[in-house]
Order: C-alpha cells, then sequence, then structure tokens
C-alpha cells in the first residue's frame, strides 16, 4: 500500500523525470567505462626498453613542461659523474642557504636540509627518487657542477647522447625558471620550464636505466631513512604507488620505477618502468588531469590496451628464418659463409594475430676483420610500420 500510494503522489510527470534520470545514469556509466579503456592524458608514450619498440604513442613527439621528471636526467648526470669517480656516494655535500631555502619551502617536494649541514650523495639522490627531493635535486647538482647553467649544459649533453633533439632546460628540478629565486638563469622568463616530449622522457629513461640499472634499487625502494641532523630522522615513503603492493600495480608485470612530477603547466606527469613476460617496458604518460593516483591508472589503462594488442615473440635459433641460419661475411679481404644465432633474449611484439614468418626483415651484416665466436656479426632488421623497426643482433655460433 505505501508503495501504491508513492507512485500515485508521483504522477506521471514525476515517472518521466526519474526515467530520464536513468537514462542519464546509464549514459554516465557508459561514458565512465570507456574513459577506463581509454589513456587520458595530453600525450602518453609506451615502449620496450631493450629494442626501443614502440609499442603505444599519442602526442609523443610535442614538448610539454615535464616538471620533476626532469630529475631523471638529473640522476643520469649524477651517476655519470659518480662512475667517472667526481662524486662518491658517500661523498658529503655541505648545504647552502639557497639550498636550504628551497628545502624549506612547502610548496615544492621536499625532505629538510639545515643550512651548513652535511649529506651524503647517496642519501640526496635517495630523496631526489623516493619523494622527489627538489632542495636535495639543486644540492647535487651544484655540488657537481657549480652553477645551474654549468649543470644545465651537463644535462644537455647527456639528453642528446640519449637520443633527444634541441632539449629545452632551465634547471635540475623542473621548477618554473623564477622558482629557482636568486639561482635563476638570468634574461629568461620566470615563467619557463623545462620542455620534453612523451618520447624524449622514454628516450631519457632508457639511457638512464641502460647504462646505470643499479638505480632501480633505489627507485623500487618503498621506504627509506632519511637523517635530517645525528639525533632526528624522517621515513620517507616513495610517492610512486605503481610499485608492488603500493595499491595501482599493473596485473600483468611488476613495476619498479621511475618517476612522477608535477607542476600547474605540467599537470600530473609519470614515467614508469617494469618488467612483463620478462621484458622491460618503458611507459610516459603526461599533464593528465584529476587527481594524483589518476597517473597510475592512465599508465595502467595504456599497459592494459598495449596487452590486449600484442604479444611477446621470442626470436631464437628455432625460429629464425633458415636463410638467415648461415650468413656470408667478409673477413680480411676473404668471404665465408658461418652459422649464426640471434642474440640472447632477442624478441619483438607483434599483434596477437600476427606471426613472426609473415614479415621479412633485411639482413645487415657488419665488416669487420676479426670474427671470433659468440661476437656480432650482422643484424636482423623487422620493419613493423612507417615509424617503427627492430633490429635483432646475430652473433656468430
Amino acid at each position: 500500500m505505501i508503495m501504491k500510494r508513492f507512485w500515485d503522489k508521483l504522477g506521471l510527470a514525476g515517472i518521466v523525470v526519474l526515467w530520464i534520470i536513468g537514462i542519464i545514469n546509464l549514459s554516465f556509466f557508459n561514458i565512465v567505462k570507456a574513459d577506463v579503456q581509454s589513456v587520458n592524458a595530453k600525450a602518453a608514450f609506451m615502449m620496450d626498453e631493450k629494442t626501443g619498440q614502440i609499442l603505444y604513442q599519442r602526442n609523443a613527439t610535442k614538448k610539454y613542461a615535464v616538471a620533476s621528471l626532469t630529475k631523471i636526467l638529473t640522476l643520469a648526470v649524477i651517476m655519470e659523474d659518480i662512475h667517472k669517480h667526481k662524486l662518491d656516494w658517500d661523498q658529503e655535500i655541505q648545504i647552502s642557504k639557497d639550498v636550504a631555502k628551497v628545502a624549506d619551502d612547502w610548496h615544492f617536494s621536499n625532505v629538510p636540509l639545515v643550512y651548513n649541514e652535511r649529506y651524503t650523495v647517496r642519501s640526496l639522490i635517495e630523496s631526489m627518487m623516493i619523494v622527489s627531493a627538489d632542495g636535495s635535486t639543486e644540492a647535487l647538482a651544484l655540488a657537481d657542477a657549480g652553477s645551474v647553467a654549468a649543470f644545465n649544459y651537463k644535462m644537455k649533453v647527456v639528453a642528446k647522447r640519449a637520443g633527444v633533439k634541441n632539449p629545452e632546460i632551465y634547471n635540475m628540478i623542473g621548477l618554473s625558471n623564477g622558482e629557482l629565486g636568486d639561482l635563476k638563469l638570468p634574461k629568461i622568463d620566470d615563467n619557463q620550464e623545462n620542455q620534453f616530449s612523451a618520447k624524449d622522457m622514454a628516450l631519457v629513461s632508457k639511457y638512464l636505466i641502460d647504462k646505470y640499472p643499479e638505480v632501480l634499487n633505489i627507485t623500487k625502494t618503498k621506504y627509506a631513512n632519511f637523517k635530517i641532523r645525528q639525533d632526528n630522522e624522517m621515513k620517507m615513503e616513495n610517492i610512486i604507488y605503481m610499485l608492488e603492493g603500493m595499491g595501482y600495480g599493473p596485473k600483468k608485470g611488476t613495476m619498479d620505477g621511475l618517476k612522477t612530477g608535477k607542476t600547474d603547466a605540467a599537470g600530473y606527469c609519470y614515467v614508469g618502468t617494469g618488467t612483463f613476460d620478462n621484458r622491460r617496458v618503458i611507459t610516459v604518460v603526461l599533464d593528465v588531469p584529476g587527481e594524483y593516483s589518476n597517473q597510475f591508472i592512465q599508465t595502467n589503462n595504456m599497459i592494459d590496451t598495449v596487452f590486449d594488442k600484442y604479444q611477446l615473440v621470442k626470436v631464437d635459433k628455432n625460429n629464425l628464418p633458415k636463410k638467415y641460419q648461415k650468413i656470408t661475411i667478409t673477413s680480411k679481404k676473404q668471404k665465408k659463409k658461418i652459422s649464426v644465432v640471434p642474440e640472447k633474449d632477442s624478441a619483438l611484439w607483434l599483434q596477437k594475430k600476427q606471426n613472426l614468418s609473415s614479415l621479412t626483415p633485411k639482413l645487415i651484416v657488419k665488416e669487420q676483420n676479426k670474427v671470433k665466436k659468440g661476437s656480432i656479426v650482422a643484424k636482423l632488421v623487422y620493419k613493423l610500420d612507417k615509424r617503427n623497426s627492430v633490429k635483432i643482433n646475430l652473433i656468430r655460433k
């Protein structure tokens, strides 16, 4: 009876209103469902770390502000100088007034750095990569190069080496030029920020991982202690929530880095790296709208989109085309045939309905004087589309 009275009082007009609301709600559900399956970012990019094969790209070559993703490049410069023994992991860096001021600014990501206190290179790198500490980043760069301009130059050199064309760099942190205060570059607009494309950031990340894979031991660290003073420590929690057990880890693999970033101009940005089918990939999303967690949600959307479309196909002695199992090489002005096999862990990503046998690779043979067993003697280049090709090294059996 109660329900009957309710519908009687509601009348035809009310029923129509509820019907419309139902349609709107259903439409909203469908929109949300569609968004989950797309990648909601201004730019996005995903590639195989070893071969550089592009697995996903959108607006991937257009340059945008990248905020603290800059610190991936900063780390590459610092790691190079550690390997050259210009810096040492246990070397202590004394904190200047300018650095202490940045570290004490609540507007920025930070751990406390006390003026005139000393901190090890290791602890500054850990805080830079685990909690994106801006003061720590500045301290490292200034200790390494002496000035913002000098460190910028070193960053540009490394970026170009990684394959970035015309890198636009104003500081080691990813802040606007004006936010560096007394350390800002003269004759440069205060609003200028570092500009990279999504593909640029993937190339820089690949360079870092290829040359200094030990940095992943830091970027995958979930918790670490930072000693502010002798009697004062703080616990750092990694702000990358895609790490295993951190809430947004991918279903089909494991992420172990790499860096987040956020400014008003850049929006939320994230470069990730992890292994899927025992294969390392690099992901990039730039200017993701919404809440902090959405950068990880959109990265997962991209990963799911890729693995719904592609499968990893190994290239080994069992599926190497017969005509490439023996190749002719020139050694000491003599031509001879030798047996070859693909380099260990050679693979490429193919669409799920595609077979390796349907592709016709191009053989490129190296000219060399000595051909030792196990040495690279040739490459097979698989052209997958207009912008995408994968090189498979062939080694002497």
